[in-house]
């Protein structure tokens, strides 16, 4: 099943997913009540129960009810975030959906209150950059007060997610024919208008990606390079127009096939973040054409998104250059931003 946008007065609050939330918080019904105009992500497994919900709040005040208080500003309040632990990539992917929010709201504050037993749900949130910064104390018990500053950015490529570091990274333009794309990149599925990248609720929407090409020169990709997606024309119109980027990605490992040991660790290493099935999977070992396997983050959509022609007329790409793996410069970089319509404070030098 997918995650889905579903308003509180449409999710079942007698779901036992609830039960621990209503132990947790003596108010949590009335609270659900109150909430029955507004919406939540909610992930329902194949029995149409739930695994999973994120509430997101937008708020612009200062919170006196926090030790220490937090000054008045713009910030987002994860106000409901649990899942169904099974192994799944499922808490990642909302916090992805946490962070892609965020960055639609040009909001650089995000907070969540957690009890100190959640203890997965603090980890995976660390992870991300989230911080200790103070607590909150209710008649529920007191909670730890967690805060993720977007600006701040810190030697873990993980840890300063979605931010893009510049300094001493390599930038490379990658191209993906449409097939793959859609599948690694579902945010960036190409439309004709912008995409609201709030409203996209793929099952395929993850942070990290992995993902296999034969391309030459990819063996020199490290650690916090700078990955610039390329869609590839498809067969609706010319290259000039269809060929699309779309993404901006950080690389956080690179692998040889030959690297593994046999199949089975060259599945393990795969299978979690792969767009390609277990098939699929098996035949790229088999054959081994495509040695090159990655593993990046997925950190920026570009809201529009510049085609070949503008990479050619605009930003001064070479039209004989080979596009399927080019080094670009930060000055090409710096553009693709600019006309990508994003935010620039999102790349730090």
């Amino acid at each position: 099943m997918d995650l889905e946008i579903r308003q509180f007065k449409d999710i079942d609050l007698d779901d036992p997913f609830f039960d621990s939330l209503k132990q947790d918080y003596k108010e949590f019904v009335e609270w659900f009540d109150r909430k029955a105009g507004e919406s939540a992500y909610v992930y329902y497994n194949k029995s149409n129960k739930i695994e999973g919900i994120l509430y997101l709040k937008d708020e612009n005040e200062s919170l006196n009810d926090v030790n220490p208080p937090l000054r008045k500003e713009k910030r987002i309040k994860i106000g409901t975030f649990k899942i169904n632990p099974h192994g799944t990539l499922l808490g990642e992917r909302f916090v992805k959906k946490v962070f892609d929010h965020a960055i639609s709201k040009g909001v650089y504050e995000i907070y969540a209150t957690v009890f100190k037993k959640h203890e997965a749900l603090i980890a995976l949130l660390k992870r991300y950059g989230f911080r200790d910064y103070g607590f909150k104390t209710t008649h529920n018990g007191t909670e730890l007060v967690l805060l993720k500053k977007l600006s701040a950015i810190s030697n873990d490529i993980v840890s300063s997610y979605p931010l893009i570091r510049l300094s001493n990274q390599n930038i490379y333009l990658l191209s993906l024919y449409p097939k793959w794309h859609t599948r690694l990149l579902p945010d960036s599925i190409l439309k004709t208008e912008q995409s609201d990248i709030i409203e996209d609720i793929s099952h395929s929407n993850s942070i990290h990606k992995v993902y296999l090409a034969a391309m030459k020169g990819m063996e020199n990709l490290k650690r916090g390079d700078i990955i610039v997606i390329y869609r590839t024309s498809d067969e609706e119109g010319h290259a000039h127009y269809r060929s699309v980027v779309t993404s901006i990605c950080v690389l956080e490992e690179y692998k040889n096939i030959r690297e593994f040991e046999d199949k089975a660790d060259f599945l393990r290493y795969c299978q979690p973040y792969s767009i390609f099935t277990e098939r699929e999977l098996i035949d790229l070992w088999k054959f081994k054409r495509y040695k090159h396997i990655i593993r990046f983050m997925y950190n920026i959509a570009l809201k529009k998104r510049p085609t070949r022609q503008v990479l050619l007329d605009e930003i001064g790409l070479d039209q004989n250059a080979y596009f399927g793996f080019l080094k670009l410069t930060r000055a090409q970089l710096k553009q693709i931003v600019e006309k990508g319509k994003i935010n620039e404070s999102l790349i730090v030098d």
